[in-house]
């Protein structure tokens, strides 16, 4: 039991519990937090300890309403989530210069900005299942994108960029795991702008304390046309880290002359919409930077580059609408952290890690995140740690 949280938010409107004290947070997370918990469709917020102020819905926040949801509630990259697999290699199989495996994983996963120059054959993976159904509903989805299609096809198995990450990490016993973060790249971007944008338009969100957070409502034709394009981009997101995570085991087979073995993968989404049960009331649940963490669900927790990263079983928690954090979470912005560090502190907070240690990445350092440590000790109540992960290898665009 954890005796410190959950928390209330002072001033929210509608049940809003926090695994975060106030003082930790920052004044626009909190306000933003009070505009969520004042929208009259809302039946509670929960609030994660990796919270920080994001674009309309705060990042850590899972938020249960009812015939209603917030595009600004699941984010921009929908679907965005995590993706880990045990191996059968151990500390003493790798190489002392990791710097060829980490060649061969950037030669197989694009980064960045960059795709594949063909849509990866993804029969070879054993991934297509369902593949023929999936992209025959392309031409189902907002009209917007249906010039992107190919676009769509070639990101497919990339990475991207910003906190997205492929790793090789090592847990307590020396054993290896892979593991990745990305989302539904540039097509899930584009239909979650172009669906807020008409969620603004709506007559029912004139009034609200910030425009961003505009809804849909169940029963419309814009509801449904979300609905149907945030489900497609969901499995996106899911299909692309299974396609780089088949890429990436490729690449590691392929750097080892021992055959080698994989566990069952985990897979989480952190920026999602679901209908669930809370408090014996149909709801749509919006998880943006949340993980569900029901009984015994397995999920996914990383640091930063150079802090390491935790596998986690879920307690299901009903005060937390069943749900615990996504990381550490940013503790300053990105041009914050540009402005404090330099690529010398990149390279000592990095240190023992085969990476990026450029002005490139340097506004993804450690110290621009919180502790992992704490994160986790915050919601000793919402999950049990299955393993810890220290990362020597990690790709970043």
């Amino acid at each position: 039991m954890n005796v410190q949280y959950p928390v209330p938010l002072s001033g929210a409107k509608s049940s809003t519990l926090m695994w975060a004290q106030e003082h930790e947070v920052g004044a626009q997370a909190l306000q933003q937090l009070r505009n969520i918990a004042a929208l009259p469709w809302v039946h509670g917020v929960r609030v994660m300890p990796d919270v920080h102020l994001g674009k309309g819905a705060t990042v850590g926040s899972v938020i249960a309403m009812y015939q209603a949801v917030s595009p600004a509630a699941v984010g921009v990259d929908i679907g965005c989530g995590m993706e880990g697999v045990l191996t059968s290699l151990t500390a003493a199989d790798l190489p002392d210069d990791l710097s060829g495996i980490r060649s061969r994983i950037e030669a197989a996963v694009p980064v960045g900005f960059r795709a594949h120059s063909y849509p990866v054959s993804v029969r070879k993976l054993g991934l297509d299942r369902g593949w023929d159904r999936f992209w025959g509903s392309f031409s189902s989805l907002h009209d917007g994108v249906q010039d992107r299609e190919k676009k769509a096809q070639q990101q497919m198995g990339s990475l991207g960029g910003g906190n997205h990450f492929i790793e090789v990490c090592l847990d307590d016993e020396d054993r290896v795991w892979l593991m990745l973060h990305s989302g539904s790249r540039n097509i899930g971007k584009e239909l979650a702008e172009r669906h807020m944008r008409i969620a603004k338009a709506l007559p029912h969100n004139a009034d609200l304390p910030d425009r961003d957070l505009a809804v849909f409502l169940t029963g419309t034709p814009e509801m449904e046309a979300y609905r149907r394009d945030l489900t497609w981009a969901q499995e996106y997101a899911s299909r692309n880290r299974a396609v780089m995570l088949a890429l990436v085991m490729q690449a590691v087979r392929e750097s080892f002359v021992q055959e080698i073995t994989f566990e069952q993968p985990i897979s989480c989404h952190h920026n999602y919409v679901a209908e669930e049960t809370i408090d014996d009331l149909d709801l749509l649940v919006t998880r943006k930077g949340a993980i569900r963490a029901g009984k015994g669900d397995l999920g996914l927790i990383p640091g930063s580059m150079g802090t390491g990263s935790y596998v986690v079983r879920g307690l299901g928690s009903e005060q937390s609408f069943y749900s615990a954090s996504h990381g550490a979470g940013r503790r300053m912005s990105r041009s914050e952290a540009k402005r404090r560090y330099t690529v010398d502190d990149l390279i000592a907070q990095t240190a023992g890690v085969e990476s990026r240690k450029d002005a490139g990445v340097l506004d993804e350092l450690p110290a621009a995140y919180k502790d992992i440590e704490s994160v986790i000790a915050a919601q000793s109540d919402l999950v049990e740690v299955v393993a810890h992960l220290k990362q020597v290898i990690c790709v970043k665009g």
